[in-house]
């Protein structure tokens, strides 16, 4: 079989099993556009178009601007602290920086109003999102300046550049790739989080849909907020691809490159310390504070160790096999959103990543609505959680495993089938083999977010299922801290691990 031909087999595949997983993330969206259908137009014109509609557009809005711009200069600039400069104990503010992913986002904010219950509203939110989501942008810009090859910054030199205009001219352009990921990560999470803004107070459009479900269950109402918020993610699925383009970043050539010469600080030594002190500080000093202070208030009273257990090993099945199955869903659509950029490619791209910004209350009611009417033997089983799970998580997944692809040079696939591999012996003998760490830090990520989930577990667990986030949920709802303190605990613990796994991926990306 000629070769141009045998390279194209792959891609006709790959867009099938891609448009698969793409159909079945319309769900939800399908389900919001059918609602909007029965609902009828001049009552959909009525809901959208009102003044509550808008300040949760502006309160939205002024949360993104806000937050991302915050999250990409703490990130860069501890990524570029710990990867580049002769910060004194690098490694252990390297982990640090990564931790606060340990922490779920509502427990951040369980513990910063514990110590501050008149923070609240934008300012609130922002700090809050800021610290609990800072290492989805970390982790793939420290990785990626692992990688830089250090020989285009000293051609940048040579060429009379100084230090700061190398960093913004020549190192800066080379992380755009890992910030557009880091960044859509961070604004798909801002348009779904729920618990973070509920306890700090802030209205979205994800406190105000669940608010509207829970006082009218299914009603018209919710489903049309849905709506523009899927509205919000295509936006913000735009300007993503707009600024990431599709410029190269994998090395092609002779020899290798040359370790990195970290820069001296010298007397900024101590300054510069105070950037990752402060930040682990906040970000996991007053979670572990608080935390011990609620356990010690609480004492031996609040650790019902049957409760604790059930819900510990649940939530641990649940983490691992969702994560699995998300991980495995998006390999199609890594692997083309690297290899085959295009039209086709973008639209199936963006039915991955919406999905990831709808509330789990919007996923699990259109996974309700569906098993109740077409699979009743589904509904409110484990197969149906873990679909929803997967639905929610799959931007997780493909955003650690696209930049893993992005590294693996296109030329070794080819080389592979030139030798006699078929294309799919190439993509998975050669490129999958070099992004297993990709996939690893992808399923680590997903578990994470299956530890903290809250509204869809709630919502389709089979009857009697207990996860750590729906016991810490029930009880803080209850204003019961000292009780709720455990699983939140447990919580931290369950996550650590995946944290660690998360930070070492990332380093064997590169080869360290």
């Amino acid at each position: 079989m000629p070769l141009k031909v045998r390279r194209r087999l792959p891609f006709l595949s790959v867009f099938g099993l891609a448009g698969i997983v793409a159909a079945f993330s319309l769900l939800p969206l399908g389900f919001v556009i059918w609602v909007t259908v029965q609902t009828g137009w001049d009552t959909v014109i009525a809901l959208v178009f009102r003044g509550r509609v808008g300040e949760l557009l502006i309160n939205t809005v002024l949360l993104e601007v806000w937050t991302i711009p915050l999250s990409i200069i703490l990130a860069v600039s501890l990524a570029w602290l710990t990867e580049r400069t002769d910060l004194p104990g690098a490694r252990l503010w390297a982990w640090l920086a990564v931790a606060p992913l340990a922490v779920p986002a509502f427990v951040h904010s369980y513990a910063w109003i514990s110590i501050a219950p008149s923070l609240h509203g934008l300012s609130g939110g922002v700090l809050v999102s800021v610290l609990a989501y800072f290492p989805f942008l970390y982790l793939p810009v420290a990785a990626q300046m692992r990688r830089v090859d250090p020989a285009m910054e000293d051609v940048g030199a040579s060429l009379g550049l100084g230090p700061w205009r190398v960093f913004f001219r020549v190192l800066l352009p080379q992380l755009r790739f890992a910030i557009c990921g880091g960044s859509l990560l961070i604004g798909l999470h801002l348009l779904a989080e729920y618990g973070l803004f509920v306890m700090i107070r802030f209205d979205t459009f994800a406190t105000a849909i669940v608010d509207q479900f829970q006082s009218t269950f299914n009603g018209p109402a919710a489903n049309m907020l849905a709506g523009v918020l899927v509205l919000c993610c295509a936006g913000l699925l735009g300007l993503e691809v707009l600024i990431r383009g599709n410029e190269r970043y994998a090395r092609v050539g002779s020899g290798s490159a040359r370790p990195i010469t970290k820069h001296r600080l010298g007397w900024f030594t101590l300054p510069c310390l105070l950037i990752p002190l402060i930040t682990s500080a906040l970000a996991l000093g007053v979670p572990f504070v608080t935390l011990t202070r609620w356990l010690i208030a609480g004492g031996t009273a609040v650790w019902n160790l049957d409760a604790i257990s059930t819900a510990f090993s649940t939530t641990l099945f649940l983490a691992v096999a969702g994560a699995l199955l998300a991980t495995v869903a998006v390999i199609p659509m890594a692997w083309l959103s690297v290899r085959a950029p295009g039209r086709v490619q973008r639209v199936l791209e963006a039915c991955h990543y919406y999905v990831g910004s709808l509330p789990g209350v919007v996923v699990a009611l259109a996974l309700v609505t569906i098993t109740v009417r077409v699979v009743l033997p589904l509904y409110q089983t484990a197969a149906t959680l873990l679909l929803a799970y997967a639905l929610l998580f799959l931007p997780r997944a493909l955003v650690g495993l696209r930049a893993s692809i992005a590294q693996a040079p296109v030329e070794l696939e080819r080389a592979a089938m030139a030798l006699g591999r078929t294309p799919a012996q190439a993509v998975m003998q050669i490129t999958m083999r070099l992004a297993t760490p990709g996939a690893a830090a992808s399923i680590a990520l997903v578990a994470l977010g299956i530890t903290n989930e809250l509204t869809a577990t709630l919502m389709l667990a089979p009857n009697g299922t207990r996860t750590l986030a729906t016991e810490f949920w029930a009880l803080t709802s209850e204003i019961d801290y000292a009780a709720a303190a455990p699983y939140a605990l447990m919580m931290v613990v369950l996550s650590l691990p995946l944290t660690l796994l998360l930070h070492a991926q990332s380093k064997r990306i590169v080869g360290r």
